[in-house]
């Protein structure tokens, strides 16, 4: 079993009636927003991919191996991955043949459903109360993740608590203590240099006491090497084992989508040291090759949990496969 694979009852919501969620048309709203986000910050990506795959299919009137060659090179320079094209390319393949499809513009919309049933891993339930150990590579945006993902779950009647856990990065809880003031959440921390661990078992009980809902554990990003790793996430997994029984314990890996297959480098090697059990890909907005999010699914098998599309502090979205692939094309 990984150190992250424990689940934990769920603790009856505590949310105030007045918190309740808005009205249908105020939620039809806020929903075309987000879309209008999501789309404005995937245009990169769009220009680079979904607007080569359009032409092509516009010009295609017979489907061949002409097509589909050209149609993986669309997928693979836009980071797709080797075997997420495969993948698709197979299926679409397949499907052509058995629904007798004749023209691009047929099998474009085929490749739509295919690929938003290959990043379609739905996120499993939250739990409460949650400790979130947030881990990536320094320069990926962790910090601010954290920090947007404060605001998130308190403005949706959520206690949140911040941990300082990342005592190797000069600045770094001084940076974490500016998006808990801007989030209005207590933080625990300690000096620079102080053992990790040590500032989680302090966090733990604070947020005990404290009847905390959400905990999270911001965690170094430039350890020496995969053992140093695993060691200071193993003692940080038993304090909270120890002294936070009731809770559920996730592993969220935060990713720089515009780090492309670098990015997808990092997710196999935090795979290896602990269970991952979501992504949140940041900065698509940067990039031109957000097919990444494709290849993540395929190579690492980890639900995306969430995605930024943008610096504020909205344009952090839930992951939704075809909202996803809907803004592409």
């Amino acid at each position: 079993m990984g150190l992250f694979n424990r689940n934990k009852d769920a603790h009856k919501d505590s949310r105030n009636p007045a918190e309740a969620a808005p009205a249908p048309e105020e939620q039809k709203e806020e929903k075309k927003g987000l879309f209008a986000r999501l789309r404005e910050g995937l245009s990169k990506t769009r220009g680079n991919m979904t607007d080569k795959v359009d032409s092509l299919a516009r010009q295609t009137e017979k489907i061949d191996d002409d097509f589909y060659e050209e149609l993986e090179d669309i997928l693979i320079l836009s980071d797709c991955g080797i075997k997420a094209t495969t993948a698709i390319i197979d299926e679409l393949k397949q499907q052509v043949r058995q629904k007798g499809i004749k023209n691009g513009l047929e099998a474009r919309e085929i490749l739509k459903q295919i690929m938003i049933a290959e990043m379609d891993i739905p996120r499993p339930p939250l739990k409460w109360p949650m400790v979130m150990l947030i881990v990536g590579v320094n320069g990926v945006g962790k910090t601010t993740t954290i920090g947007k993902l404060a605001l998130r779950f308190q403005g949706i009647g959520r206690r949140v608590m911040l941990c300082a856990g990342d005592t190797f990065r000069a600045a770094a809880a001084e940076q974490l203590t500016i998006w808990a003031e801007r989030a209005r959440v207590p933080i625990v921390k300690r000096e620079e240099g102080a053992d990790p661990a040590a500032v989680v078992y302090d966090a733990v009980k604070s947020a005990k006491a404290n009847g905390a809902d959400l905990l999270l554990v911001d965690t170094a990003g430039r350890l020496h090497n995969k053992k140093n790793l695993m060691d200071e996430l193993d003692k940080m997994r038993r304090v909270i084992d120890r002294e936070y029984p009731e809770a559920d314990v996730r592993c969220i890996l935060v990713l720089d989508a515009t780090t492309g297959q670098n990015g997808l480098q990092q997710a196999r090697v935090f795979k290896e040291v602990c269970e991952v059990g979501g992504i949140i890909l940041t900065k698509l907005d940067g990039t031109a090759k957000g097919g990444i999010a494709l290849a993540i699914r395929q190579e690492v098998n980890v639900p995306v949990w969430y995605i930024g599309v943008g610096e504020g502090i909205d344009d952090l979205q839930p992951f939704k496969a075809k909202d996803f692939v809907e803004a592409l094309f």
